[in-house]
């Protein structure tokens, strides 16, 4: 009996060791071989400032790589809420920069445009400020930055229609050169409205300047005349003879 008995309480020993080891292996498991919500947080976390940090020593103004988002500027962000402005040529006038209250306006085909960040450039003594306080949409077109401070593109077409020399029409019905006419008016028109819109996008898209608003009319009805191409935008008008060695 006393054998059987040593035997039974050798067998017991032998297996508590087994039984209360196991759990231990596979809770250090768990705690050594997964990876936490937490710990990809804080990785995440590490490389968006380690990104930001660089990007300020290289940039040295900018946290995010030189991109600013439109509701980071306060001024834009203040405009947005405010809402689009709406002013006629006459009160436009006002926002050329002497008054040093009020902000720098310019406008391109009726947009207005905030140029304050650049008053050096577009107030009182700066190099463009010709343009500040109105629509001179034509001079962004013909370059005539003393003729044309106008919105009017009336006739500007023709800086862009070829020069005929004497005898290129020559064997051409008058048919055949109405309709050249037509086409050199018409493709002339969208190199027109093609510049507009470059310079429309110029200033809609830049990282400096923002859109507040549109142009209104004055109301009064007043004919306009017709006005004449200047010089310099004549002196740009093509040759026919050079398009046909081009095409």
């Amino acid at each position: 009996m006393s054998d059987l008995r040593q035997r039974q309480t050798a067998k017991a020993t032998s297996k508590a060791p087994s039984s209360s080891t196991t759990p231990r292996s596979k809770n250090n498991g768990s705690r050594g071989g997964g990876i936490s919500v937490l710990d990809i947080f804080r990785v995440l976390l590490t490389l968006v400032v380690a990104s930001c940090g660089l990007s300020y020593y290289m940039t040295g103004e900018s946290v995010l790589w030189g991109y600013r988002p439109w509701y980071t500027r306060w001024p834009v962000l203040k405009q947005y809420l405010q809402g689009p402005i709406h002013l006629t040529p006459t009160q436009l006038t006002l926002y050329n920069g002497t008054d040093t209250s009020l902000p720098v306006y310019l406008a391109v085909n009726g947009s207005i445009f905030d140029v304050s960040a650049n008053r050096m450039v577009y107030g009182p003594g700066g190099n463009y400020n010709f343009f500040a306080g109105r629509d001179a949409t034509r001079a962004f077109v013909t370059g005539c930055f003393q003729e044309d401070l106008t919105p009017d593109l009336d006739g500007v077409e023709e800086m862009f229609i070829p020069v005929d020399d004497e005898g290129d029409d020559a064997g051409m019905t008058s048919g055949e050169k109405k309709v050249r006419r037509e086409q050199d008016r018409r493709l002339a028109r969208a190199r027109v409205h093609k510049q507009v819109a470059h310079w429309e996008g110029f200033f809609r898209n830049h990282q400096k300047y923002f859109w507040v608003g549109e142009v209104v009319t004055d109301g009064e009805g007043e004919e306009k005349e017709k006005r004449v191409l200047c010089e310099a935008a004549r002196k740009q008008r093509p040759l026919r003879k050079d398009l046909k060695g081009r095409s």
